[in-house]
């Protein structure tokens, strides 16, 4: 068991290893202006000792964030509530076929999410947009035109959907694990099932939100194929609902077919950065969670 732990963690440094020797010219050149400046003009050098381009992926960062988050903004409360309710309110004979329903929303492959954000929900939902902006753009300027057919909204709604069987199955399975004493004795006090919910169900489960939310916001953070896409592909640092936008993972998987040694060592840059970022999300998870995750005594009714 410890040679399989220690395999794990052999393969990751492996990885982190050979993608930053490979993208060392980048990094070397560019230092934090990989995450702080907008210039990506590949270069075509061979030489890796040559860096002709610059290569700032601060628009891509910037959308790889803003999806992210956006994404979990939709995702966090509709996974809360399909693990309230398959854990303290759906009838016994419907949790396992609804519960497998849900978890086989995990076993669809992103492409085919993609697809079907593409083919399907875009013209579903253009009008939608397309009247939203007219309405309201003028007084939120993020929700105005143009209304884009691959837009930032398009994908954020596609990667919720992705991500709600893995963040709803980790709140669900801690809810479950709320003793069933402490429900029971508020009930027995006279409180209601949704004082139950909130005020006992609720903080105990708190770790379980945090953690499903983190996980879910990491894989968020690092999906291609259906952002790719969705999204539009351009990049940006203009918050604009409807508008197009790009991520870090979406850029690789775009460029790296048709690109020269050189940007092949910038997309690479661009993944050690990315690489990064997910392990910063983590590692505030498990800050977050050993701070705020812990429910002892009264605060748990």
């Amino acid at each position: 068991m410890t040679l399989c732990g220690a395999a794990v963690l052999l393969v990751l440094a492996w990885m982190i290893g050979s993608t930053t020797s490979d993208a060392w010219p980048i990094l070397q050149q560019e230092g934090l202006g990989l995450f702080t400046s907008s210039e990506w003009q590949p270069g075509s050098s061979r030489d890796p000792a040559n860096i002709e381009g610059s290569y700032g992926g601060l628009e891509f960062f910037y959308g790889t964030i803003v999806s992210s988050l956006l994404a979990m903004a939709m995702a966090i409360p509709l996974a809360v509530g399909i693990a309230l309710y398959l854990t303290q309110l759906a009838p016994r004979r419907l949790r396992t076929p609804l519960t497998y329903t849900v978890d086989l929303l995990a076993a669809i492959p992103s492409v085919v999410y993609g697809l079907w954000g593409s083919l399907f929900l875009v013209p579903l939902l253009i009008p939608v947009m397309t009247f939203v902006a007219d309405t309201l753009g003028g007084i939120l300027p993020f929700l105005g035109p143009p209304v884009r057919v691959r837009n930032l909204f398009m994908a954020s709604l596609v990667l919720a959907i992705m991500v709600l069987p893995i963040t709803s199955a980790v709140i669900r399975e801690v809810m479950a694990t709320v003793p069933r004493d402490e429900r029971w004795a508020a009930f027995g006090l006279g409180a209601t099932r949704w004082e139950v919910v909130r005020k006992v169900v609720l903080p105990r489960a708190r770790a379980g939100i945090i953690g499903g939310s983190m996980l879910g916001l990491g894989r968020a953070l690092g999906e291609t194929i259906a952002v790719l896409l969705i999204i539009g592909g351009n990049a940006r640092l203009e918050f604009r609902l409807f508008d197009t936008q790009q991520t870090v993972a979406a850029q690789i998987a775009a460029a790296f077919k048709e690109a020269s040694p050189e940007h092949i060592r910038g997309l690479i840059a661009l993944g050690v950065g990315l690489f990064v970022l997910t392990i910063l999300v983590n590692v505030a998870a498990r800050l977050i969670v050993n701070r705020f995750g812990q429910v002892t005594g009264d605060a748990a009714l």
